[in-house]
């Protein structure tokens, strides 16, 4: 039997992310037998971390919740943190002398952009370096990329990439077939099974205070994510506000947490909207929400192949989203779901159609009722275990 390949992965925590949600559903996917995986964490913390397969070998630089305040006693921990991670990335021999005993990767392996400079400065020379992109770079909150640091990226023996949009950006910096070649599109894996299960959900004890609530006499909008600027969940309260002072009653719940959420809870009072707006903060199981909504609503900014579109598309609901990348690809050019303009204003008009006419939406229905995903969780999964194989 030939020797497992010996895999190190870094993220920043198994927090409540697509990315995150993904290498999860990756790992949990792959056979035991063939690798020997140390998953390397910046925060031990996170929803996902209980989804790790026992086998897998988790390691961190610090343990504890993220903290998104700058409250007086948090600030020792936080600036502790900050430093004791800048230290390493500076000087990663640290990192890999200690807590990484010296050990000899064959593989190393960015599961997010944010990791680049971390796996492409590691002093093991021979491994080879694999970058997973979920992101349009041109777009991300903190950074928006130039080509000179997109092709930094070319520094890896492969480039693993979420969407068409994504993959032609980089094609387009490839200088010569052996760059174009370590671009390699792959969908994320998605355990459709599993969202269809969970939708259905009713009797577990864990789930007894999650059971949604429905309102047959207004529509319900459903809306999905890590509450953070990129989601745009700004812009959906706004719409809600202006649609209701224009006479069409509606409620909107939000699944999810995140570092903007006071912010978003602030603007819900100002706004004078508590009453039709539910946050619902972070919950093990979004889909039960997702089943008893009338349309759901992608209000990003920028995304960069949305995993929860998806979702929406294997419970079949009515979908109103913005024009960001893989959203096109996704709801294959409008067909599946209505594609408004990235802005307010294009929201506003989606929505507006939702409720003046419904009927609209049952064009994507017909196309949904068949509709089988252009991948498997399978083939996905094989498609990355080839790469790691290969290399």
């Amino acid at each position: 039997m030939s020797q497992k390949k010996k895999i190190l992965i870094r993220i920043g925590s198994l927090r409540h992310g697509g990315a995150e949600k993904v290498l999860a559903t990756f790992l949990k996917n792959l056979p035991k037998d063939q690798y020997e995986i140390d998953l390397l964490l910046n925060l031990y913390s996170g929803k996902y971390l209980s989804e790790i397969p026992d086998w897998i070998h988790v390691l961190y630089l610090n343990k504890g919740e993220m903290i998104t305040t700058n409250r007086l006693q948090d600030l020792p921990e936080k600036g502790f943190r900050v430093l004791y991670q800048k230290l390493l990335k500076k000087f990663p021999k640290l990192l890999y002398n200690g807590k990484l005993k010296s050990k000899k990767y064959d593989i190393e392996f960015a599961a997010i952009h944010g990791f680049r400079d971390e796996i492409l400065n590691s002093p093991l020379h021979s491994s080879k370096k694999i970058i997973w992109i979920h992101n349009d770079l041109r777009k991300t909150q903190f950074h928006h990329y130039t080509d000179d640091e997109i092709r930094k990226f070319f520094g890896f023996d492969k480039i693993m990439v979420i969407s068409e949009h994504i993959q032609k950006d980089f094609e387009n910096l490839a200088r010569n077939n052996d760059e174009k070649n370590r671009i390699v599109r792959i969908y994320n894996p998605l355990d459709t099974e599993e969202i269809l299960r969970k939708s259905e959900v009713r009797s577990q004890k864990s789930e007894q205070n999650q059971q949604p609530t429905t309102d047959n006499q207004n529509p319900t909008f459903i809306s999905v994510g890590t509450v953070f600027p990129q989601k745009g969940f700004d812009r959906l309260l706004n719409v809600h506000k202006r649609l209701l002072s224009e006479g069409f009653p509606h409620k909107i719940r939000i699944v999810g947490d995140g570092y903007d959420f006071e912010n978003l809870k602030n603007l819900k009072t100002k706004l004078d909207v508590d009453d039709t707006v539910t946050l619902l903060g972070f919950t093990e199981n979004p889909y039960l929400h997702f089943k008893t909504a009338d349309f759901y609503v992608l209000s990003s900014r920028y995304e960069g192949f949305p995993t929860v579109l998806f979702e929406a598309i294997t419970l079949k609901k009515n979908i109103i989203a913005t024009d960001v990348s893989g959203v096109r690809e996704m709801l294959e050019n409008g067909k599946l779901g209505l594609i408004v303009d990235n802005s307010e204003e294009g929201i506003y008009e989606g929505m507006k159609q939702a409720l003046q006419n419904p009927e609209s939406f049952k064009l994507y229905q017909n196309q949904l009722k068949d509709y089988e995903m252009p991948f498997n969780l399978e083939n996905s999964v094989k498609q990355i275990q080839q790469i790691l194989d290969d290399l």
